[in-house]
């Protein structure tokens, strides 16, 4: 579906224009066109692919989707996939929040001298602020094509700090309760669920990290040449998300130990009441065991205190244990 389709002069909006026209306005100087579709159909993207003169294999991959983040090049055209992430509502509870999943959508950005081509799948975000951004900012926009790509980027990789930050919100959440009695296997959970979430964020963060750098320093694609700085900073911003990524990741592992550990000390304190319990009921069974045999000649068989001196002694073997125990820690 068409969003909108602009062009832009100098830095400055023109008109909005129907997709028919844009051919009248791709070989004016100092014009570029700027087109958004959101969930596009193969039609639409052929269109395109006629009116801007797209590489085969870029439209197959917008059409497909699914791609791993990346930036291509195809003659003097670059080829732009980003993922979009959606974490789940902010009104839901923690608990709730931990065990859903990230959406995952994916945006799919044409970019030539003399043109913006983004193309939208299976997402609720749009691009509308940049677009406002960008019409608001014209001396930046003079770059042309290259300050749009910029722009976009940027938006994308902006959203993945508020998914980074919640990740480490509910990560801390989770330490603070750790330790409470009770709560093991729902702490293994949230956290399974956590490292899940940032393992989605890692991959769309570290390829888009990789790629990033083809768009500043070196050999540079002619279209991005103006705003190579502003492409250092993006690959600033992933870089440094990408290490607060790996730290999460190694937080969660330890605490997924830590949490076994407790689990596993858990489980040997009720072993060892266990094993006091069961010691001093053997001892027990043993005495008893030994004047429940029926033998003639016993001693005390024939003694009047014989009963109670057996009960007592069952006893007082009970309590020696149950102390011994009791100062030991086993009870």
């Amino acid at each position: 579906m068409l969003i909108n389709c602009v062009v832009y002069q100098e830095g400055k909006k023109l008109a909005d224009i129907p997709v028919q026209e844009i051919r009248h306005h791709l070989d004016r100087p100092g014009c570029f066109v700027w087109v958004a579709l959101r969930d596009a159909t193969e039609p639409e993207l052929r269109q395109m692919q006629q009116e801007f003169s797209l590489h085969e294999l870029a439209v197959e991959d917008a059409l497909h989707g699914h791609q791993r983040p990346k930036i291509e090049e195809y003659g003097a055209m670059v080829f732009v996939v980003m993922h979009l992430l959606e974490m789940p509502s902010d009104s839901a509870p923690i608990a709730e929040k931990a065990t859903e999943g990230i959406a995952i959508g994916e945006v799919a950005i044409f970019v030539g001298a003399n043109f913006v081509l983004s193309v939208r799948n299976r997402s609720s975000q749009n691009f509308l602020g940049v677009r406002a951004r960008c019409e608001h900012e014209p001396q930046l926009l003079r770059h042309g094509a290259g300050f749009v790509l910029y722009a976009l980027m940027d938006a994308v990789v902006d959203r993945y700090f508020p998914i980074l930050e919640q990740i480490e919100t509910d990560l801390e959440e989770i330490e603070s309760q750790i330790f409470e009695g009770g709560a093991a296997r729902s702490n293994v959970q949230r956290l399974y669920a956590l490292k899940r979430r940032a393992s989605v964020l890692r991959h769309a963060v570290a390829p888009l990290l990789e790629a990033a750098g083809k768009l500043h320093g070196g050999r540079v694609p002619e279209v991005c040449l103006s705003t190579q700085e502003y492409f250092r900073d993006i690959h600033d911003h992933l870089a440094r998300m990408n290490a607060a990524i790996d730290a999460i990741r190694d937080t969660i592992g330890m605490a997924m130990q830590v949490n076994l550990s407790l689990v596993t000390i858990d489980e040997s304190e009720v072993t060892k009441r266990l094993a006091a319990w069961a010691a001093i009921f053997a001892v027990s069974t043993a005495l008893a065991g030994i004047w429940g045999m029926n033998f003639e000649h016993m001693p005390e068989l024939k003694w009047a205190y014989g009963y109670p001196f057996a009960l007592g002694l069952i006893a007082t073997a009970a309590g020696i244990l149950y102390w011994r125990f009791k100062r030991a820690g086993w009870l």
